[in-house]
């Protein structure tokens, strides 16, 4: 009995996968350390199989040596890949640590090993909640429509545009600082503002040392007003999803 084997399929297959488990390693949710290797690679050729019908289409068996170069470059469009969805959804994060930092929480520092995240207990709260939210309102489907869709718009075959994709780092990042200005910034000019008073106070009247009162103060508007940025991060996250699918298409 003679089963027909399609060395070019299983090439093309494998190629994908490799491409898609550069990605896993860096993208959020997929990167979270508590997820096993096993199901990431599992998860990685499964996917593979899924964009089968894309990938195998026109393509051509390759010899070890343009296999080797092909094996690289689909590394580095999936780390590439994975780094734009990455830097997008740092700007939870980043918000997060700016109101650890005005609110007077960078004090305690901490790290967690499932995230290997150095911070305090804001930035944690908010990357644990946009993880959350990502599983539980399906938008990690829309991040592997989108690389589903990168196949098409950087086939197997071709090279990674290092220019294009450059430009795209650097739009990302910029949107990423400007992103986490958005969700933190009314709670640090409330936080500013209760500086700016306190200052006041004291020169008013100096023996009130009303500084003594600005760390507890902070911490209070903080956790007071903190739960406003909550109501928001929904529509955060749908946001930030949809900016990281452009990404990804885009790059």
């Amino acid at each position: 009995m003679n089963i027909p084997i399609d060395a070019s399929w299983i090439e093309a297959v494998m190629l994908a996968s490799v491409r898609l488990a550069a990605f896993i390693l860096v993208a959020p949710p997929f990167s979270y350390r508590a997820i096993p290797g096993t199901v990431k690679a599992l998860l990685a050729v499964g996917l593979g199989l899924a964009v089968s019908p894309v990938v195998t289409k026109g393509y051509s068996q390759l010899d070890i040596g343009p296999l080797l170069l092909a094996i690289v470059m689909q590394l580095l469009i999936g780390f590439a890949l994975g780094f734009l969805v990455m830097v997008v959804f740092a700007a939870v994060q980043s918000a997060g640590s700016l109101l650890d930092l005005f609110g007077g929480f960078q004090l305690a520092q901490g790290y967690d090993p499932q995230l290997s995240l150095s911070g305090a207990q804001l930035t944690r709260l908010f990357q644990m909640s946009a993880l959350a939210l990502m599983f539980s309102s399906g938008a990690y489907q829309l991040l592997l429509g989108g690389l589903a869709r990168s196949f098409t718009a950087i086939p197997l075959g071709s090279g990674l545009n290092v220019s294009a994709t450059i430009h795209v780092m650097i739009t990302a990042t910029t949107s990423m600082f400007v992103s986490s200005l958005q969700i933190a910034g009314p709670l640090i000019v409330v936080l500013f503002l209760a500086d700016l008073g306190l200052g006041l106070l004291t020169r008013i009247a100096p023996a009130l040392n009303a500084f003594s009162m600005g760390y507890p103060v902070k911490i209070l508007i903080t956790l007071s007003l903190g739960g406003i940025l909550f109501v928001a991060l929904p529509g955060v996250v749908t946001a930030l999803t949809g900016d990281a699918v452009n990404a990804l298409v885009a790059g």
